[in-house]
């Protein structure tokens, strides 16, 4: 039998994030820091560094031309920055586009915020080290679990806890979900994992899954990080409360 050491945990957790080949853009506006990211991706299986942008701008036009499936994105650039590169990318992808990791160094809350509404699909602190990069790139192409959930928490209920905010009106999609799918969605706004939700619910793995996918389906949305910011959107979590 073939036993996987600790150190290619994050080898395999990126081959398991689909038979082919992960294809991932970086951009950074630090030649250095790219280089040092393209050297520990191009060190995991299954792994391919697609293209390489020093600024937003070149950044949304090597996405239309190298259609990767992953963007990790810096969102401090000159010109055009992150967070409008993000939002260009991601509205000229008919298909949906590619999932977008931000790097950050957690100072920027309310840009941060910004960058969750405009379709990026989880947080990775700059410190990280090299497994959690490979980790993090499979996880959010997978679109199954959800990047640093207590940095998404904090950012999502910091930036909705202005009292200038205007009063939330809720949307009408949330009236599609069973009182099972609400239940889903209260501990997908907490960042729990399925195993999590399962034990919890006192449900099994496979039904969470089922009902994960059918609140992302019903609510229209690409991934589980966007399932926390439509749950504080949408009154479904207090700012400032402890979600279910």
């Amino acid at each position: 039998m073939h036993h996987t050491s600790p150190d290619s945990r994050a080898q395999h957790e990126a081959s398991r994030a689909g038979d082919r080949t992960v294809r991932v853009l970086l951009v950074d506006d630090q030649e250095l820091v790219r280089a040092g990211f393209r050297i520990i991706l191009e060190s995991a299986v299954g792994l391919e560094v697609v293209g390489e942008a020093g600024d937003g701008a070149a950044a949304v036009e090597l996405a239309r031309t190298t259609r990767p499936d992953v963007v990790v994105m810096d969102i401090e650039m000159p010109g055009v920055d992150g967070l409008e590169a993000t939002r260009r990318i991601l509205a000229e992808s008919p298909d949906g586009g590619p999932a977008v990791l931000v790097l950050t160094t957690f100072g920027r809350g309310e840009y941060l915020f910004a960058a969750l509404r405009a379709g990026a699909s989880g947080f990775l602190l700059k410190t990280a080290g090299p497994e959690d990069l490979i980790d993090a790139v499979a996880v959010v192409h997978r679109g199954d679990a959800l990047l640093a959930p207590e940095l998404t928490r904090t950012v999502v209920a910091r930036a909705l806890a202005d009292p200038a905010r205007p009063v939330l009106v809720p949307s009408p999609r949330l009236r599609l979900l069973t009182e099972r799918e609400r239940e889903v969605l209260d501990q997908l706004a907490g960042g729990a994992s399925n195993a999590e939700i399962a034990r919890a619910l006192y449900l099994g793995e496979a039904t969470v899954k089922t009902h994960v996918s059918n609140v992302l389906g019903k609510l229209e949305l690409r991934d589980r990080t966007a399932a926390v910011v439509f749950a504080y959107e949408n009154g479904v979590v207090v700012p400032g409360a402890d979600p279910a």
